[in-house]
């Protein structure tokens, strides 16, 4: 024992270049611009921003409107039209008192749902429809002529 190991500057460790295995390098496995590193959060959000861009080009009163994507309904007061038996997938709420109109997509009633992207994507495209629909008053069939269709 000639040579004691002495503590690093302050007691911290140095910067990790490798696991603690020895094995690999620490980090993200792909760089945040590929889609490898997108979370599901971001892609269902991406499938919500291109069902509301399909449906812009034919009612332009939409860009009035604000999306959004939430993980879960919310249990307050907002949610009284379900019960335990449905979860609902979507709400709309019209605009009022100088606030814009509101649609929210709940992303997690959705995922569970479905199987795949290409499904999850039919989904969330029928839940856009009918809260837009809601909203402006029509029927989904004439909001989006294809809605139904698979």
């Amino acid at each position: 024992m000639d040579n004691p190991v002495t503590p690093c500057e302050a007691g911290r460790p140095g910067p990790r270049r490798r696991d603690r295995h020895g094995r690999g390098m620490r980090g993200p496995i792909a760089p945040p611009q590929v889609p490898l590193a997108a979370s599901r959060a971001d892609l269902f959000a991406d499938l919500v921003q291109d069902s509301v861009e399909r449906l812009e080009r034919r009612w332009p009163q939409l860009a009035d409107v604000d999306f959004h994507v939430l993980e879960v309904p919310r249990l307050d007061g907002a949610a009284q039209g379900w019960n335990d038996e449905a979860v609902p997938l979507g709400g709309a709420e019209p605009s009022r008192d100088g606030r814009r109109g509101r649609v929210v997509v709940y992303r997690r009633p959705v995922e569970l749902r479905t199987k795949g992207r290409d499904e999850r994507a039919a989904l969330v495209h029928e839940v856009v429809v009918e809260q837009v629909a809601e909203l402006l008053g029509l029927t989904p069939e004439t909001v989006d002529p294809r809605y139904g269709e698979d």
